[in-house]
């Protein structure tokens, strides 16, 4: 886990776009020149635009080019090699409700693909109408993040998709072995499951169906404005944005969310700053250490304007109040009104485009004779 943040870092990290902009008339004509070649070197990423370009525009994208790298085709994961029968098979996992208790939830339920991957709700109705703690975090972009839900208790996106179909809350089936007679019962996924795991006596497994779902979430990848921005088409963020993007580097916003996913890179404390009121032990609930008390996983902010209500309970419904939140209790900066506002158009700029040919409901295998029929209890 990442060390806790200590004030003067905020300060270094507001003060760091400004260093190195000093009097340039004080440079000898030849070190001034081989600045600029070393500046120029160090985005070669960023092509000059045709043109007189916008030189505060440009150095905004050059410091994004940097912040905020471009997001892969793919998350890989080498334990867990790609392929396209295995995204496949992980997809029509992905939608089927008959791996809950009482075939009335899917993966898909609480984090609707169609819906930039979440559901719209503080938290999510499981089994029987159940609802747990914490909000559903989208799934798109969350392979390439430190680990999986919000405190952290699952490494990986293979492991986190085994995890709700147990939890008796969520999807409620008994076992992973009553998973996998489910499975065994469908003529229809024998084949799906030969495919994606070649070469194996006994390709339907629970470890197997964890595999396949992640494989497929490793590629639901939504890269937006910003990466155009960062790569130099300066016309990708309109004035307010690239002001909100001014701020919220000024802000120290990028303290926590930087990265390809804006995010999901490291945990930090709620309210590092300002004491922000939480039941919610976090973190420590895995690690058992009172140094992770209130701790989460940073959240990525790829999509952030249309995954509300947000924070871990769900309990934001204004997305300017959880920017004025954030800045006073994890920065202790109080950002004005025009301050928040264009803070809140740069966010509009982390929207992606979904996959669409990735995310179509699939058509699913059909039951078998013996597929076991909906439990309610």
């Amino acid at each position: 886990m990442s060390k806790p943040f200590r004030p003067f870092l905020l300060l270094l990290l507001v003060a760091l776009p400004t260093l190195g902009c000093g009097d340039r008339a004080t440079e000898a004509p030849g070190e001034a020149a081989a600045n600029e070649t070393a500046a120029n070197e160090a985005h070669p990423a960023v092509p000059e635009p045709a043109g007189a370009p916008d030189a505060e525009a440009l150095a905004l994208s050059k410091q994004a080019a940097a912040l905020f790298p471009p997001l892969p085709d793919v998350a890989p994961n080498p334990a867990n090699p790609q392929s396209d029968a295995k995204v496949e098979l992980g997809r029509a996992l992905f939608f089927d409700t008959r791996l809950s208790k009482n075939h009335d939830v899917a993966c898909n339920s609480c984090h609707v693909l169609a819906a930039y991957g979440v559901d719209g709700e503080p938290t999510s109705p499981g089994h029987r109408g159940q609802r747990g703690a914490r909000n559903s975090p989208t799934v798109y972009n969350a392979a390439l993040h430190i680990a999986q839900f919000w405190d952290g208790r699952a490494p990986d996106v293979e492991a986190q998709a085994k995890g709700p179909i147990l939890n008796p809350v969520e999807m409620a089936m008994p076992s992973a072995e009553a998973v996998v007679a489910v499975l065994d019962s469908i003529p229809g996924y024998r084949p799906l499951f030969a495919a994606a795991f070649p070469g194996d006596d006994d390709p339907i497994t629970y470890d197997h169906l964890g595999m396949a779902i992640g494989a497929f979430e490793r590629v639901l990848m939504t890269p937006g404005p910003i990466d155009a921005f960062a790569s130099g088409d300066l016309e990708a963020l309109d004035a307010a944005q690239r002001r909100g993007l001014a701020t919220f580097l000024a802000t120290g916003c990028t303290t926590c969310h930087v990265g390809p996913a804006i995010g999901g890179g490291m945990y930090q404390k709620l309210g590092l700053v300002h004491p922000y009121e939480t039941d919610d032990p976090g973190r420590s609930a895995v690690t058992g250490r009172d140094v992770d008390l209130h701790v989460f996983k940073v959240p990525s902010l790829r999509n952030v304007t249309e995954t509300g209500p947000w924070f871990h309970d769900g309990s934001i419904t204004d997305l300017g109040e959880a920017v004025r939140k954030m800045a006073h209790h994890q920065l202790g900066v109080e950002l004005s009104g025009d301050q928040v506002a264009d803070v809140t158009a740069f966010l509009g700029a982390l929207r992606g485009e979904l996959p669409a040919d990735r995310i179509a409901a699939p058509t699913l295998p059909e039951s078998g004779p013996d597929t076991p029929a909906p439990d309610p209890s």
